[in-house]
């Protein structure tokens, strides 16, 4: 009977519970980060924009670290910050400016669009637990609803930064699971503060490299777009990311981000000028419709 009413408890999660807000707001502040990127790559390059943004990442992180007096992590602990090391600080960063370079938001976004499923397929391949059908079918339409329309805003040509996509998407992914799994037993803003502490000396390399061979001009947008995806972005987004994926779970949390592509691409036709695309409300009312399903399906 207990068994029972677990299970009834676990699909009746509140839509508005606060670990779906605190997901929510996650997702909200992603949704700004290509844009964001897009502007400091007006005065750094590629490789400098990730060495930069990852090192003043750390300096915040470490510093809240000490202030908090936050113990070491457990040894066992240490594999998944890796993983969230290498994943959402280190890859996902880099290969998604690399393809910025030559592709646009609106085309990029179809890493955010693949997410939520490949995010609920690794978890599943992690923990064994199994969602019901139900929730694989909405996740399943939602994704291919908003990749659909992400990709046909570039006619569907592959491009070199399809691959930094596609590897963006599998890396950032496995750090989502990882983060995620283990917010269950560690606040979120100290999973993401050592991840990004643990990435530091990396990104300072990077940084070393990087900044005399590639070109800066400290303009307004950089350093804007600098500040947004350093502080914001890599740090701050992650306290509520793993916040809410600790309290609703990283497979129906991840669901939220099917949201994620509809508003940078609102962020980048209000802020960038892109085009918008006459089938946007109707792929966004898709998506709406199976995030709703995904919080409100079963979980085996």
């Amino acid at each position: 009977m207990r068994v029972e009413n677990s299970a009834i408890t676990e699909i009746r999660i509140p839509p508005l519970s606060s670990g779906t807000l605190f997901a929510s707001l996650g997702v909200l502040s992603f949704s700004f980060s290509l844009p964001a990127t897009l502007w400091v790559l007006d005065g750094f390059g590629p490789w400098s924009a990730t060495g930069v943004r990852g090192v003043l990442a750390a300096a915040v992180a470490l510093t809240a670290l000490i202030v908090a007096r936050v113990p070491l992590p457990t040894r066992g602990d240490w594999h998944a910050l890796t993983v969230v090391a290498v994943g959402c600080v280190i890859g996902f960063p880099l290969l998604t400016t690399l393809a910025l370079q030559t592709s646009t938001t609106a085309h990029s976004a179809v890493v955010v669009g693949a997410m939520p499923l490949a995010t609920a397929a690794i978890s599943a391949l992690r923990t064994g637990r199994r969602p019901s059908l139900m929730f694989w079918t909405a996740a399943s339409i939602g994704a291919a609803t908003v990749m659909a329309f992400t990709i046909s805003q570039n006619h569907g040509q592959p491009t070199i930064a399809d691959l930094y996509l596609l590897g963006g998407l599998v890396v950032c992914a496995a750090g989502y699971v990882e983060g995620g799994r283990l917010s269950v037993r560690m606040p979120g803003w100290q999973v993401i503060a050592w991840g990004v502490v643990l990435a530091g000396p990396v990104s300072l390399a990077v940084c070393v490299v990087a900044l005399p061979h590639e070109p800066v001009r400290l303009t307004v947008e950089a350093l804007v777009g600098m500040a947004y995806i350093a502080g914001v972005s890599q740090f701050g987004g992650f306290v509520l990311w793993y916040g809410g994926m600790g309290l609703i779970g990283v497979t129906r949390a991840s669901q939220l981000q099917l949201a994620q592509p509809m508003l940078t691409l609102l962020w980048a036709s209000l802020i960038l000028g892109e085009p918008l695309n006459v089938a946007m409300p109707l792929t966004a009312a898709v998506a709406l419709g199976c995030i709703v399903v995904t919080q409100r399906a079963r979980m085996a």
